[in-house]
This record gives C-alpha cells, structure tokens and sequence, in this order.
C-alpha cells in the first residue's frame, strides 16, 4: 500500500501555514532594510558563494520622497510564480524530462524561502535551479549550454550555483509528488483488481492527476503538505473527471492502514490542497510591469536609465552601419 505520508521527505521542509507566512515576511523585510541601508537590494554574488553590497549611502529627508519603493509580499509572490512558470517553458523547450522539471521547481520555491526577490533576480536562480536539477538527476548539460540556448551569460548560472546549494542546506534529493501519483496508481490497479481491457482508465486518470499536480506546485502547498498528500489531493480531484474506482474507499484504506492520520484529517488536508489551487493567482501583463518597475527602481536601475542604454545601443548600431558602409577610421 502506498504511503500518503512519504517518511522519507525531510520534515524541516515542510510548515505551518503561519510559519510560512513568517520566512516571507522575513525575507521581504531584510530587503527592505537592505534599501534603506545601501539605496539597492541587488548583490553581487561570486562563484564561491560570497555575497558583497556597494557602500552604505548617506541619505537625508529632502530625498524621501524620490527613494525606491520595495516590492510588497504578494508583488514577490507574483514574480516568484512567474518565473515558476518560466522555469517549466524553459524545462520543455530543452525537453528535459519532468522530474528534471520538478526538482528545479521545487530548489526554486525553497530558495526563496530564505531570500526576497529583490536580492536575487529570480531569472538567475530560476536558471540555476534548472542547471542544478540536471546534475542531479544525472542528466548533465553544461553551463554553457543552458545559457546559449535561451541567450543568457551561462557565467551567470556558475556563479549562482554554490548559493543555490547553501540555500537549500546542500539538501538535494528532493520528492516530488509526480512519483508518488504513479505510485498510487499502481497501487489502485490492485485495489480495483483492474483487468487488462480496463488499463486505459488508470493510464487516463494518470495523466489527469499529473496535470492537478502541475496546479498544485504552482501554489505554497508543497511548503504545506507532504508529496504523497500532494498527489492523493490530485487523484482525487482526477477521479472526479473519470469515475475510476471509490475514492472515499480507497481513502478509508490508506488511513487504516497509515496510522498517523485519521481518514478526517487526512480528508481535511486534501481540501485544505484544493483550497490553495482554487485561489491561486497568476499575475497580468499589467501587474508584471508595475512589479518589474519596482524591482529595477530597488536595484538602481531607473526607466531614465534603461531609456539611456537603449539610446546608446541604438548610436552604437547607427555607429557600426556607417563604419560597415566606410570602412575603419583613423582617429
């Protein structure tokens, strides 16, 4: 019998709703400390894992007004979900295969446990949670490749890397409830004693359930609830659509059989799982611009700034024509 509990997943990875909430505020407030102290959030980071800031500015209260507003707990949701999002287009586009995709997924949503999106842009660490995933499911693709192939500097992901694995507490068999789905569902063929002719029901409910459990981590309750919880929520809601076999039944088992929970709790933490996909959130085109205004502002970076760059580059680009059309010229 399949265990809902999955003993194996480290316990400190999981937490109380108010706990969660707690690393979040804390996060957020150490960035907007970090502003207040340096006039930018963004560190620069070294290969080795060391963390340096620019110096502390002087500030005075004639410039209050005109000092960078931080990001607010939901705006560092938002981007945190969507660059999650990101993270799984860039996982197909390579055709990685999915648990590659889980376990990236699942080093991003712990990293920034720790951090705020505002000290580490979450395009970096979503790309070095991808590369890290590779190494450790055993599916090596260089740096160098990563970043060539969605034209990013792959010393970037390299420079990442050790601070990835600090964050996670070099913690990196991680358990993601994919498996456990396919787990259940073997398990479910001998409690519905499914003939052959009967297969491509449990193969479609399957299917179904891996892509609830696409939903469900995209919301905090991996955080919340242990992998198997993650995957039976997903099945339930899977069988729903099929009618495969008596759900209620098969709950009733496992809780008789898994005596840490009773079959209430257990049903408790199930819709506690749907309740978090049904208010989960994707940000609009609309709210990532705000968001990504913010972030620049916080880093340094204003839209005077960015307008200026592309006037550069657009004098570079006039510059090189001319040279093109006349040739080198001797200063």
């Amino acid at each position: 019998m399949a265990d809902f509990h999955t003993s194996t997943h480290r316990a400190n990875w999981i937490f109380s709703p108010q706990e969660l909430v707690e690393k979040y505020k804390a996060a957020n407030q150490r960035a907007i400390q970090t502003l207040e102290k340096y006039g930018t959030t963004q560190m620069e980071v070294d290969a080795d894992g060391s963390l340096s800031y620019p110096e502390p500015i002087a500030r005075d209260n004639a410039d209050k007004h005109s000092r960078p507003k931080p990001l607010n707990i939901e705006e560092e949701q938002f981007m945190r979900v969507f660059y999650e999002n990101k993270l799984r287009e860039v996982c197909s586009a390579f055709y990685f295969p999915n648990k590659i995709q889980a376990t990236a997924l699942i080093y991003f949503k712990r990293f920034y446990l720790q951090w705020s999106v505002m000290e580490h842009h979450p395009k970096h660490i979503m790309l070095t949670c991808v590369y890290a995933a590779c190494k450790i499911e055993e599916n090596h693709v260089s740096a160098e490749e990563l970043g060539k192939g969605i034209s990013q500097d792959h010393q970037m992901i390299l420079n990442y890397e050790m601070i990835v694995y600090q964050s996670l507490e070099f913690d990196l068999i991680v358990y993601a409830p994919y498996r456990s789905v396919e787990g259940f569902v073997n398990d479910m063929e001998e409690f519905c004693g499914v003939k052959d002719d009967e297969n491509q029901m449990l193969k479609d409910l399957q299917e179904t359930a891996r892509l609830e459990v696409d939903k469900i981590m995209l919301t905090d309750a991996p955080h919340l609830f242990p992998p198997g919880q993650l995957a039976l929520a997903a099945l339930r809601n899977a069988n729903e659509m099929h009618r495969v076999l008596d759900f209620e039944g098969y709950e009733l088992i496992l809780a008789r059989q898994n005596s840490k929970h009773t079959i209430l709790q257990l049903i408790e933490s199930l819709d506690a799982i749907d309740a978090w996909v049904r208010k989960f959130k994707f940000p609009t085109e609309k709210d990532m611009k705000h968001i990504n205004r913010k972030l620049k502002s916080c880093w340094g970076h204003s839209s005077h700034d960015d307008s200026k760059k592309r006037e550069k580059k657009r004098h570079k680009s006039h510059k090189s024509l001319n040279e093109a059309h006349n040739g080198p010229t001797l200063a």
